[in-house]
């Protein structure tokens, strides 16, 4: 199973993605070693605050397991600013990461020898060199492609065609 890890310290968040098997079975709030992410990693400790499934429901620490649930909630998790006193049912996902889990949000604990800026800076520079090298080939496949004519167009052809048969017919009468 691949994960979207968005590890945040200090203001700032780094994506990375990864399978590690080892999360399966660990809940909201457990503090994982670096390294079952990321080898370079090592050192580092990070808390788990949150994640999303693969539908976009997201994992509530107060809802046990890793089944969805529809649970009636107030302010705080997964509401906007609403009225005092409102209260809506949303449905949520347990706090246990399963299968299910597409998305873990984490947090920076302890930090490792190594930087996330030196860490995350390699990732970074990888993709921008491969977006760089297949721009071109995408650009190339809209110059080959042959432009149609706009549908407006022969609309108005038609239309001025019509007028020139109702004319004709105007003039014979």
């Amino acid at each position: 199973m691949v994960f979207k890890f968005n590890i945040s310290d200090k203001g700032k968040a780094w994506k990375a993605e990864g399978e590690s098997v080892s999360l399966f079975g660990k809940t909201i709030g457990d503090k994982i070693n670096g390294k079952e992410i990321k080898p370079e990693l090592d050192g580092y400790e990070l808390e788990i605050t949150g994640a999303s499934d693969t539908s976009g429901f997201p994992l509530s620490s107060a809802v046990e397991g890793q089944g969805l649930k529809r649970v009636l909630l107030t302010r705080g998790f997964n509401m906007r600013n609403r009225t005092s006193g409102l209260r809506l049912r949303k449905t949520v996902r347990g706090k246990l990461i399963s299968d299910t889990t597409s998305q873990i949000n984490m947090k920076v604990v302890k930090a490792g020898s190594k930087k996330l800026e030196e860490v995350f800076s390699e990732q970074n520079q990888s993709k921008i060199v491969e977006a760089k090298t297949e721009a071109p080939k995408a650009e190339e496949k809209k110059a080959e492609a042959p432009k149609a004519e706009k549908p407006a167009e022969k609309k108005e052809e038609g239309k001025a065609e019509e007028n020139k048969v109702e004319a004709g017919a105007e003039e014979k009468k």
